[in-house]
């Protein structure tokens, strides 16, 4: 199981993009996600008639590695980090802070 998955709200710690917030939009590895409006890029593109590709300058979005990212507490509003543990027989995200679950609707 990770820390962090798919439709997570996370905030950047380090590099340029920091302390900016997004959703994970996808994992590419063990390693790698995908996080909407961080590590954009401008990429030249050549066009290509065949598959009806413009060309231009086009945005991207580039993979940005698991370690510089934290899960947001939506009590708190800010990172915070992540643990496991068994609920009801089985194995969920709870954060380190408060023992939160993680994706549990607060009653």
């Amino acid at each position: 199981m990770q820390r962090i998955i798919k439709g997570d709200q996370v905030v950047v710690i380090t590099g340029r993009d920091r302390g900016t917030k997004g959703t994970v939009l996808s994992r590419v590895d063990d390693r790698h996600i995908i996080v909407e409006g961080v590590n954009v890029v401008k990429k030249a593109v050549r066009p290509n008639p065949a598959l009806g590709v413009e060309g231009g300058i086009v945005d991207k979005t580039l993979p940005i590695d698991q370690s510089n990212v934290m899960l947001v507490n939506p009590e708190t509003g800010k990172g915070e980090r992540v643990g496991f543990k068994e609920v009801d027989g089985k194995k969920v995200r709870v954060f380190k802070s408060n023992g939160a679950v993680v994706g549990a609707k607060a009653e």
